[in-house]
């Protein structure tokens, strides 16, 4: 294989990669918003807790950072999950209630001090230079082979995170939510804890932001302030959902990829622009995202792979009634 092909092969591989890595995050923000209706736009502060976490107990040891426990990759993923469904049942017994609009404006709020705290922090988190001695699995000798391995395990999980959600949103459980989710008043007078509902959407989608935090790091085995921005978690994620599909896994998993496909364009796009242009190209990538989702509404109003209703899921009348 001539090195231009291999080239190629290997840009597309870790195009893959993010893209899985960032369908995982979807999902997450899927089961807050397409399925339960909870308008969380702290992605971003529970992607960073899920990334230090994982980062800190797998790390080796070292003097600008707390680190050194140097566990499996396996136990890092799982601590990243239980640390950042904590807090975030701690921010949503707070903020649970709210209304939508509020409980926006208190997630990403939040989230901007989770944030801040570990970008400052430079005991915890080596401050604004990050970490860059973070393990990695399957570093093989080669990087087509440790691409590809590392493509197959974020796939893996993506799989049996589809299946689980899947199996969750067909049963009573998930049309509870989505009754929840319709109409609050409605599903409380059928005897529901409309509360006590949403706060378990709004911990398990943000365990699954975690993750992708975690699974983030490990890939490009570095993490830093620049890495946990809001425009590239949290904006491009509800990007990906409302494209691919709100309320549909398999939209959140389509939007992902395409989305991050077309981010990846934009970027080798703007590279040709003259030098002056070049600190405005992110605005630009931004601003071409935004308009590209415009089109895609304008065509597809309720995204590439919507929602879909009771009868195409297979549920019966009296299911259907199911809250």
């Amino acid at each position: 294989m001539d090195q231009a092909t291999l080239g190629l092969l290997l840009y597309v591989l870790g195009l893959a990669n993010l893209a899985a890595i960032y369908a995982v995050m979807a999902l997450g923000l899927n089961l807050n918003w397409g399925v339960t209706g909870l308008f969380n736009a702290g992605v971003a502060g529970f992607f960073a807790v899920g990334a230090y976490t994982s980062v800190i107990l797998t790390a080796p040891d070292s003097p600008h950072f707390l680190g050194g426990f140097d566990l499996p990759l396996p136990v890092g993923m799982v601590a990243a999950m239980l640390v950042s469904g904590l807090i975030a049942l701690a921010i949503g017994a707070a903020t649970i209630r709210l209304r939508s609009d509020y409980l926006a404006i208190g997630t990403i709020g939040i989230a901007e001090i989770l944030r801040l705290v570990l970008k400052n922090e430079e005991w915890l988190t080596n401050g604004v230079r990050g970490i860059t001695t973070i393990p990695r699995p399957f570093v093989a000798e080669t990087a087509l082979v440790s691409e590809l391995s590392y493509l197959a395990m974020t796939l893996a999980i993506l799989l049996v995170l589809y299946v689980l959600l899947e199996a969750a949103l067909n049963s009573p459980w998930g049309r509870m939510m989505r009754a929840i989710r319709d109409s609050e008043t409605t599903a409380a007078a059928a005897g529901k804890n409309v509360d006590a509902r949403r706060l378990e959407a709004f911990v398990l989608g943000s365990m699954l932001m975690g993750l992708g935090g975690a699974l983030f790091a490990h890939y490009l085995r570095y993490i830093g302030p620049e890495a946990t921005e809001p425009v590239t978690t949290t904006f491009l994620v509800w990007v990906m959902l409302i494209a691919g599909g709100s309320g549909n896994n398999r939209g959140a998993i389509l939007g992902a990829f395409v989305i991050w496909t077309i981010w990846s364009a934009t970027e080798l796009l703007t590279r040709q622009l003259p030098p002056e242009w070049a600190v405005r190209a992110s605005y630009l990538r931004i601003f071409l995202i935004g308009l590209l989702l415009q089109v895609v509404l304008q065509r597809y109003s309720r995204g590439l792979l919507p929602e879909r209703n009771p009868a195409e899921r297979g549920a019966t009348g009296p299911q259907d009634r199911t809250l």
